[in-house]
């Protein structure tokens, strides 16, 4: 689901080409067969899931995306048909995993739209490939764990496997799993990886790319924490008597949850489409 546990409990343009639908296929990626599809045309788009979700669980936002993007959909270790191994889950291996993952489909380069745990991976994609983002978009990440809303911060150190394991989101889960008995496994995985500390204030500040930066108003990851964000990446200046706009940008669901965010994908491709084609609203004295 996403980056919290808390959440499931409660570039380079290629040329078009015809599309009948999505097509599955399997990639060797750092000593796992990783499971991705492939739908749409136009410039690249890779889409990176949340925690204990799959590219079905991601919803409309796949199929909205290729309408106009050729859209490259994975699913992480141990997540949907991809295999679990051995290795922890940590925010660099997810990256990482990415970037081989471009590798091996011969992907230079793509925008990246990532969702909560995926957005926290596409966001050490930026850090440590640079050269294999041409835009990104973060949907409900955060740099520092302080930015989590205490609720949730306080709510990690009682996780434990049992609290998920029997639960709907197992039963889902198993319906793709390779190893349809390794969920108290990923769930330890990834309860682990909720107490993993996450400074990257740096590595942010030094980053050359435009981001769009989405959020609820009621998310896991607190408002001031977002804008602070989008701060780093340059934005929040008055853009009329100020400096031009930053390429990076910011936008706030209303009413909206950590869970209901990827719910709403019609509005997420209103605030994506613009910034993945470069566009920008006209001022009055534009």
């Amino acid at each position: 689901m996403a980056r919290p546990v808390v959440a499931a409990l409660l570039l380079m343009a290629i040329p078009a080409e015809a599309d009948d639908g999505p097509t599955g296929h399997v990639a060797e990626v750092n000593g796992m067969e990783m499971y991705y599809e492939v739908s749409g045309a136009g410039k690249p788009l890779v889409i990176l899931h949340g925690a204990y979700m799959s590219i079905e669980s991601m919803g409309d936002i796949i199929p909205l995306a290729a309408e106009t993007h050729r859209v490259y959909a994975l699913e992480f270790q141990g997540h949907g048909r991809t295999e679990d191994t051995g290795r922890p889950i940590t925010y660099p291996n997810l990256a990482d995993d990415v970037a081989a993952f471009m590798a091996a489909v011969d992907l230079p380069q793509a925008d990246v739209f990532g969702y909560s745990m995926g957005a926290a991976a596409a966001l050490q994609l930026a850090i440590r490939h640079p050269e294999r983002v041409d835009r990104l978009v973060l949907a409900s990440v955060a740099f520092d764990e302080s930015g989590w809303q205490h609720a949730f911060r306080d709510f990690i150190p009682q996780m434990t496997p049992d609290m998920l394991v029997g639960s709907p989101l197992e039963t889902e889960w198993r319906n793709l799993a390779p190893d349809p008995d390794g969920f108290a496994e990923l769930a330890e995985k990834l309860i682990a990886l909720e107490k993993q500390p996450m400074h990257w204030k740096e590595a942010v500040e030094a980053l050359d790319l435009p981001v769009l930066l989405i959020a609820g108003d009621a998310d896991v990851v607190t408002l001031e924490h977002t804008v602070a964000l989008f701060r780093l990446l340059g934005g929040g200046a008055m853009g009329d008597l100020g400096p031009p706009l930053p390429a990076s940008r910011l936008a706030i669901l209303p009413a909206t949850s950590h869970t209901a965010v990827i719910n709403q994908p019609g509005m997420l491709m209103r605030f994506m489409e613009p910034f993945l084609q470069g566009e920008t609203p006209a001022g009055m004295w534009d």
